[in-house]
């Protein structure tokens, strides 16, 4: 494959040498495992940079030394570096700072749907504190290119529609269980600013001040967060939901068009909304004009590494898409103004999928080559 692309990128410098063939971006989404070692680093961000890859977004939790190790592997094959790392998820935080739902139950003793959705509060000091501490440890490493925030958001007040039968739930409203944040400090402010007391409002899911009190809280932080991370010299980026409007601030209260940050991820993941991949490119048109074009937009694309028996796995998280799919995907992303994908993950990728990709990849270029 990398013969094909070096053939095909020749056969395009020949006629306009001055110009980059390769317009679409490219990244992964990839988690450091239990045996990663620089030599299996160096092995998957070779072959990764080689079909195609510009970027790595790399999770490796708040750990500066193997943030240390992978970023400079990364740079060494020629990869730009995420630092991805976890904002609101927080297993070991005080006990004061966890977000509160609509029952009065703090993250921190009752989770809503798996054990390990301990959110924090979006409006504490300490929060800010903590959160500003920990990015600008990994943000001074030399070879990071991006802070990539991930769990940007509150807990998902509603599921998205693939992932209702695999809890057991049918969530035709805004349950308490996952209705965060009213803890005293949120609330107090809140009926400060609206006089409203949301704690005894009928039903707080229809009081728009009340949404958009707690988009603002998630944009807040995060330009906080951007502001002193620009000014430390890097730049952000961020795993969103999609939308913004037809999914991020209804599920997770993320108005993350108003973000000041330099890169939007949304995880365009099909199957979790009971959708094909023509679905994609609807979700990436609404992204991309949302921003205005004034940020880009990677599309990002959820594949089922496991595709040949895909039609037997219960867990929609063990879905995504299949070979045949993924040209439609990234096609459909470009047509409608993505500046490129990304891949969760990398890992998953099969050689069908790899094979797919390429012809789109190569083809969509060529495209955009002829169109300069």
């Amino acid at each position: 494959m990398k013969n094909l692309i070096v053939v095909v990128c020749c056969i395009l410098l020949a006629g306009c040498s001055e110009t980059p063939v390769s317009k679409i971006q490219c990244y992964g989404w990839q988690g450091e495992g239990e045996q990663t070692t620089v030599q299996t680093l160096e092995a998957d961000f070779g072959k990764w940079k080689n079909y195609g890859l510009d970027g790595i977004c790399y999770n490796a939790g708040s750990d500066v030394q193997k943030h240390q190790r992978a970023a400079r592997v990364a740079k060494e094959t020629g990869l730009e570096y995420h630092a991805w790392i976890p904002t609101m998820l927080k297993g070991d935080a005080d006990a004061s700072w966890y977000a509160v739902n609509r029952k009065g139950e703090s993250a921190n003793d009752v989770q809503a749907y798996v054990p390990y959705y301990k959110f924090m509060c979006p409006n504490r000091p300490e929060v800010y504190e903590y959160l500003t501490e920990m990015y600008g440890k990994i943000a001074d490493i030399p070879e990071v290119d991006y802070i990539h925030l991930d769990y940007i958001r509150f807990v998902d007040v509603i599921l998205a529609r693939g992932l209702w039968d695999k809890y057991g739930l049918v969530m035709d409203e805004e349950y308490a269980t996952a209705d965060y944040c009213y803890c005293d400090k949120c609330t107090g402010e809140f009926e400060e600013k609206s006089g409203i007391d949301i704690r005894s409002a009928e039903d707080p899911s229809q009081v728009e001040e009340w949404k958009q009190f707690r988009y603002d809280l998630i944009t807040n932080l995060v330009n906080h967060l951007a502001a002193f991370i620009h000014a430390k010299g890097k730049k952000v980026s961020a795993a969103v939901f999609p939308g913004p409007d037809s999914y991020a601030k209804k599920l997770v209260r993320q108005e993350w068009n108003k973000w000041n940050i330099d890169a939007f991820f949304p995880m365009n993941y099909n199957d979790f909304y009971l959708e094909g991949p023509a679905w994609v490119g609807d979700m990436v048109k609404e992204e991309v004009e949302s921003v205005q074009g004034r940020i880009p937009v990677y599309s990002g694309l959820f594949i089922c590494h496991d595709w040949q028996n895909k039609a037997n796995i219960k867990d929609p998280e063990g879905h995504g898409l299949i070979p045949s799919e993924i040209e439609e995907a990234i096609r459909l992303s470009m047509e409608n103004g993505a500046a490129g994908i990304s891949l969760f993950t990398p890992h998953s990728m099969t050689d069908e999928h790899w094979e797919a990709f390429k012809k789109q990849f190569i083809q969509t270029n060529i495209n955009i080559q002829g169109n300069d």
